[in-house]
């Protein structure tokens, strides 16, 4: 696309105003909450965390039984967000039909 010297002052006025649009979207996306991928806990933000909220000792001892997923850096113990989350829909106890149909889709396949 060309432009002729008068054409000139017109399209750089729109360029300028698109300049201007890109700009104000990327602020405004700047400034939107991000969400959080990856985040570090310590021992104290991991158990306010926790939805049954233990006590450290009581933490050190699934730590020491291997119980829970943990990360050492020296002496101090930290915990991925992403991996506790994964740790505690792990334990989600099946209900009554869950285990009913599973028990009956094992007695069905046994009879074959």
């Amino acid at each position: 696309m060309e432009f002729t010297f008068e054409q000139l002052p017109k399209a750089f006025t729109q360029l300028f105003t698109k300049l201007e649009n890109i700009e104000r979207l990327l602020t405004e996306r700047s400034n939107e909450p991000q969400p959080e991928t990856e985040r570090w806990l310590n021992l104290t933000e991991l158990c306010d965390y926790l939805p049954d909220k233990p006590v450290k000792p009581t933490v050190y001892g699934w730590v020491h039984q291997r119980v829970i997923p943990c990360h050492k850096r020296g002496k101090k113990l930290y915990f991925l967000k992403s991996e506790i989350d994964i740790w505690l829909q792990a334990g989600r106890k099946k209900t009554f039909a869950e285990t009913a149909s599973e028990a009956d889709n094992y007695i069905n396949s046994k009879r074959r």
